[in-house]
């Protein structure tokens, strides 16, 4: 007969072998891949460097974020359709002409040169989220488009030359400080806490996912996905519009060329944060540790003094090697 309470001792439940075993702490190493990564940078630059974990080189990295973060989180949205938008660096550029140019005609409502930059954004959002839901263009012809029509508008509203000579109000919209931290800082916080909690919770966050996930079991579900698609690209231009109207009054220029290249980080901070580009898959702290990673990597390189050419190769390999983590990792799960 058996001795069940030496059994009872010697058992080990089978939740329990996995939960300790290599194999869970292989899933686990690969889910949090980015926040180990993120964890290892910060450490070698405090080793590296004093000045990195001072209060001010804090601030400096979240108000270099916080343009980004605005366009990253439109960026996200669309990604998650299954979409993508190469049009919010030229948007951001228009929105600041735009607005530079509302601000001088208005210097003492300077809330105007806001709202012009926003409808601007929502204007060329609104136009990418029509042609790409109704007309049915691909994404990344559609927002092709409108990246060199937007950057063309820009220079034409400017005459080919930045904006110059803005009232000293526009500059403090940027320069504003509210408990420590500057507008642009509490617009990103706000962003993606805001965000997060309307993707986690509302529908129209699950239609979002839904869409990205399938879009033809969404529509035989009873999902508008050409209303909800059209939205995405909408929010997206209308952040850009936002983050170009907070750079041009951060530089005090309504410069033509201002957002050139930031869809390209904003893309980066989406797919290093753990989104697919094929839609369905990612998240609004993703995407925040994301662009974190990337500002938190340039301002350590820069402390250090890494040429410009040698952070570009770091960032690319950094991004490669993240959608290269996130395929092992789906074919893993998948077995």
């Amino acid at each position: 007969m058996t001795d069940t309470r030496t059994a009872a001792q010697t058992f080990v439940p089978e939740s329990e072998v996995k939960r300790f075993s290599p194999t869970w702490f292989g899933d686990l190493a690969i889910r949090y891949a980015m926040v180990i990564v993120m964890v290892l940078i910060i450490a070698f630059f405090l080793y590296r460097s004093a000045r990195f974990g001072t209060v001010d080189n804090l601030q400096t990295i979240l108000v270099a974020a916080a343009p980004f973060a605005l366009i990253a989180l439109g960026q996200t949205l669309v990604i998650l359709t299954g979409g993508i938008d190469l049009s919010v660096g030229s948007v951001i550029a228009a929105a600041a002409v735009f607005g530079s140019l509302t601000a001088k005609a208005f210097p003492d409502q300077i809330w105007l040169a806001i709202v012009a930059g926003v409808v601007v954004g929502f204007i060329a959002g609104a136009i990418n989220g029509f042609v790409v839901s109704v007309i049915k263009v691909p994404p990344f012809i559609a927002t092709l488009g409108m990246l060199t029509l937007a950057s063309g508008v820009a220079y034409v509203a400017g005459n080919g030359a930045p904006i110059t000579g803005l009232p000293a109000d526009f500059s403090r919209i940027a320069n504003a400080q509210f408990g420590g931290l500057t507008l642009p800082v509490i617009l990103m916080i706000v962003g993606i806490l805001g965000l997060a909690i309307v993707m986690r919770r509302t529908t129209w966050g699950m239609r979002v996912y839904a869409i990205g996930g399938n879009p033809i079991a969404a529509g035989i579900a009873g999902i508008n996905v050409g209303r909800t698609i059209f939205s995405v690209y909408a929010i997206s231009g209308m952040l850009a519009g936002i983050s170009g109207v907070m750079l041009a009054s951060r530089v005090t220029l309504g410069a033509p060329n201002l957002g050139v290249g930031y869809e390209l980080d904003a893309i980066a901070a989406v797919v290093i944060g753990g989104a697919s580009l094929l839609g369905g898959r990612g998240s609004i702290w993703g995407t925040a540790l994301g662009l974190l990673l990337i500002q938190t990597l340039n301002n350590g390189l820069d402390i250090l003094t890494v040429p410009a050419y040698w952070q570009k190769v770091i960032k690319g390999v950094l991004i490669v090697a993240a959608v290269a983590v996130d395929v092992w990792a789906t074919r893993r799960r998948s077995r």
